[in-house]
């Protein structure tokens, strides 16, 4: 009869279900048993650190036993569902659940049995000196560690124990790895006070220590070499390591040996202690500047020494060890070459400088073999764009040296003069004729057109004075700088041909300045100066003409507005009036010395007035350039009426300028004008009523309206209203 029942319920499934949850409550019980005899020897192995490999062992087939047993019967349990799906829903889904915690736990003892496996594998390869087998085992046991860690169906107290035991077996890694470094890779440096100086230098040494072994003469340590560096690698140490090794390769070898010309490398190799490099200085010391031949040749033994040791058959990832070194030195690496020899090799003179082609193709060989080691990317080209760039760079260090010479010049002493006369001629450059000039001179005038009447041989001299020498010097230096730009670049030209004009600018703003106390006590420098003005203001009249024709059109242009850069414009004028105040304060009358002050302010701005009404085109930049140089007047015209000591008491007739200074309402509606629109124009005319009218004539107005404007409707507009 009992059979008869069992064969029933095991027909309908019942009983095998009964079967398998009590299978299910036995295996849990396993598990757990299992769970706790797993964790009591961990714990005893890495926090109480007993010897227990035999229950581990044991452990360890338990475990394997148990996920035998637990994917039997998850199979059955997953085609028994599929059968009785309808009826047994939630009695299977319950076992599922169990079955799944279960899992998880077998899951955490299984990445708890890979930690532990790999914390042995890893111990013994660092025993052997394995140290690419002993890192990749260390990776893994971190990785258990960090699923481990994911796990959050429980916690385990062991997590903490598991993480220090990982953090001391990869820092004794390390420290062997280190270790080795420091016996492969030997820098000495001696201990000198000398600071940055070439002594400081002298037997400096980098030990590449390569063995070789007696029996097969083998390098011993080449292989050694290729594991530790990728053991470093994989802990992540690699950059750090060789970011100070560059550092201290940089600082005390290839620096050195780009900055002193005495000093060389010397490569040795030494019998079972490998390669030796070291600088040796040559005597006596020489301190010129390197050549970039020199330098290159220097640069490439020592490079070629750490490639041949260094690169042959190691490579970090997709990356050879040479391509990691110079991404890491590249960037302070060519600023010094660039900065510390390259610069120096400038030509001073644009003659020199069609032999500085020989230095561009010095450099493309230099970065060629540097490419060819893998030091350096393929498009990498800092150096070879600086050289090409020569004649750039040669204008500006000429620049650079023409400006602290005329500087220099400037603030010499003033007293020292020479003699000029009528006849004292400056020595122009002879310049070769433009073709378009040939042409004009081969061609004769027709009879009759010549005119008789001709200036006189003492037209365009400087009357007789004397001058500083420095002046003399300074005037010189301007044409041997635009002899310069003849027949240079464009480029360059207009670099140099600028640099004069801020030449004369330098000396606006420094010679008064420098020389302010001088000036001030002693009326002969005042006089001095006045005659150094002259002298440059006249030569400057007609330097354009004479180079205008050689130069690039950009700086054509600019020789138009030169006069506004001229000591003699209107802030010059400003400050002769100030000085010449300063010595009749306290000594005129008010009265004669506000007349006197006035009268000279009024020739200025009266002169000035009629040459810009006599110009009868006015581009937008020289009429900004004319209403500032009115603008300037107009703030500091009132301010040279001072016949008081006192500050205070002479704002009264600075506020009263117009009273002495008779075109001073003129010289204001005229400085309106050079920036105003058409439209305003004709409002300040007002039918003639407005004060623009006050000052000046219908035809003053027109005439000034057609040197501001072009011809377009608007401004013969504007001219029908002015009447």
């Amino acid at each position: 009869m009992a059979s008869f029942v069992t064969e029933v319920l095991a027909s309908s499934g019942k009983l095998e279900k009964e079967d398998l949850a009590g299978k299910i409550s036995k295996l849990s019980r396993k598990v757990q048993d299992t769970k706790e005899a797993v964790c009591h020897m961990m714990n005893r192995r890495y926090n109480d650190f007993m010897s227990s490999l035999q229950a581990s062992e044991e452990l360890i087939e338990q475990v394997e036993e148990v996920s035998r047993e637990m994917e039997t019967l998850k199979n059955c349990i997953s085609t028994q569902v599929q059968q009785n799906i309808q009826s047994s829903v939630t009695e299977y889904a319950e076992l599922k659940q169990q079955l799944d915690k279960n899992t998880l736990v077998i899951t955490m003892l299984g990445h708890l049995k890979e930690f532990h496996n790999a914390m042995e594998e890893s111990n013994k390869a660092l025993m052997e000196k394995k140290y690419i087998e002993s890192a990749q085992h260390l990776q893994k046991a971190r990785d258990s560690v960090s699923l481990l860690k994911q796990w959050k169906s429980s916690q385990l107290p062991l997590l903490t124990v598991l993480t220090s035991e990982l953090s001391m077996q990869r820092e004794n890694l390390l420290y062997h790895l280190g270790d080795q470094w420091k016996r492969l890779v030997v820098w000495t440096l001696p201990s000198s006070k000398d600071g940055a100086q070439m002594k400081s230098f002298h037997g400096v040494s980098l030990n590449l220590r390569m063995g070789c072994d007696e029996e097969d003469s083998k390098p011993k340590d080449q292989d050694l070499l290729c594991s530790v560096l990728q053991a470093l690698a994989l802990q992540g140490e690699l950059q750090h390591r060789l970011k100070l090794f560059s550092q201290a390769l940089l600082k005390n070898m290839l620096r050195p040996l780009v900055l002193f010309s005495s000093l060389s490398v010397c490569v040795t190799q030494q019998q079972g202690e490998g390669l030796l490099l070291s600088l040796k200085g040559v005597e006596p010391e020489s301190r010129d500047t390197p050549s970039p031949a020199q330098v290159y040749g220097k640069l490439l033994l020592v490079l070629r020494t750490l490639h041949q040791y260094c690169s042959v058959n190691v490579s970090i990832g997709e990356q050879k060890l040479a391509s990691i070194l110079g991404d890491l030195i590249w960037e302070e690496f060519s600023h010094c070459i660039i900065h510390e020899c390259l610069q120096y090799s400038i030509p001073t003179n644009s003659s020199q400088l069609e032999k500085y082609s020989t230095v561009i193709k010095e450099t493309e060989e230099f970065e060629k073999s540097l490419k060819d080691m893998e030091f350096l990317h393929g498009d990498t080209t800092e150096l070879l764009k600086y050289a090409r760039n020569i004649n750039c760079h040669f204008a500006s260090k000429k620049c650079k040296d023409v400006i602290v010479a005329a500087r220099k010049l400037m603030t010499s002493k003033m007293h020292n003069t020479v003699k000029i006369s009528p006849e004292s001629k400056l020595a122009l450059p002879k310049l070769p004729s433009p073709e378009g000039l040939k042409k004009q001179d081969s061609i004769k005038p027709e009879p009759g057109m010549v005119n008789q009447k001709q200036l006189s041989s003492w037209s365009m001299c400087l009357p007789a004075c004397r001058i500083s020498e420095s002046v003399q010097q300074l005037m010189e230096l301007a044409l041997n700088t635009l002899s310069e730009a003849v027949g240079s670049s464009m480029q360059c030209a207009l670099q140099l041909f600028f640099t004069v004009r801020n030449i004369f600018q330098l000396f606006y703003d420094v010679v008064p300045t420098y020389h302010k106390e001088n000036l001030l006590k002693f009326p002969q420098l005042a006089a001095i100066q006045h005659n150094n003005c002259m002298y440059l203001a006249h030569h400057l009249l007609t330097l354009g003409h004479h180079f205008r024709a050689h130069l690039p059109s950009p700086s054509v242009r600019a020789w138009a507005p030169l006069w506004t850069w001229c000591p003699a414009s209107g802030n010059w004028v400003i400050h002769q009036l100030k000085q010449l105040g300063t010595v009749w304060q306290d000594v005129l009358p008010v009265t004669i010395y506000c007349k006197a002050m006035g009268n000279l302010l009024n020739t200025a701005i009266t002169e000035i007035t009629a040459k810009v009404m006599a110009l009868e085109d006015i581009s937008s930049e020289e009429g900004e350039h004319l209403h500032t140089l009115c603008q300037t007047l107009m703030e500091e015209g009132p301010l040279v009426f001072t016949p008081l000591t006192e500050e205070k008491k002479n704002l009264r007739y600075q506020e009263e300028v117009a009273l002495y200074v008779k075109k001073w309402s003129m010289f204001k509606e005229l400085a309106v004008v050079l920036r105003a629109n058409l439209q305003e124009i004709v409002d300040r005319w007002a039918d003639g009523k407005g004060p623009l009218a006050v000052e000046f004539s219908s035809s003053e107005v027109k005439s000034l309206i057609r040197a501001l404007f072009q011809n377009t409707e608007r401004r013969a507009v504007a001219l029908t209203k002015i009447k």
